[in-house]
């Protein structure tokens, strides 16, 4: 393990060899300082080479694709805007390696359907008592 590795919150482990970095000029107001500083931080996760079990990586292909790219230029600094990268970077991975529960098919109560037919017979009698009718 290299003193780099990113690990995420929910206990996933990438390798550094697979996250690049890209510095440039951040967009928007600043001044001088934004105009002459590369604060933007982009952060490229390459899946494949980022060590991850089979299973993992699967899920995260079919949801992110295999190159993950997040980047940051909200912050003055580029070392924040580095940080705040890695903590995106790391939220999206594991927002996407989460098992969704499968959702179990329920029916509705009998006492549930007999209410929404009340209500709809109910419903259905409000409108057509506003009905014009020729012998109004």
């Amino acid at each position: 393990m290299e003193t780099g590795d990113l690990v995420t919150p929910g206990g996933l482990r990438v390798d550094a060899g697979a996250l690049t970095w890209r510095f440039s000029r951040s967009p928007g107001p600043g001044g001088q300082h934004v105009n002459t500083s590369e604060t933007r931080a982009q952060l490229t996760c390459d899946l494949e080479a980022a060590g991850l079990p089979l299973l993992v990586f699967a899920r995260l292909v079919a949801k992110l694709g295999t190159p993950v790219q997040v980047s940051a230029s909200t912050e003055r600094s580029q070392l924040r805007n580095r940080e705040a990268a890695l903590a995106r970077l790391a939220t999206k991975l594991d927002d996407a390696a989460k098992i969704e529960p499968v959702r179990r098919k329920t029916r509705p109560s009998k006492g549930a359907v007999r209410s929404r037919l009340d209500e709809k017979r109910r419903d259905a009698l409000r409108k057509s008592a506003r009905q014009w009718r020729p012998e109004d």
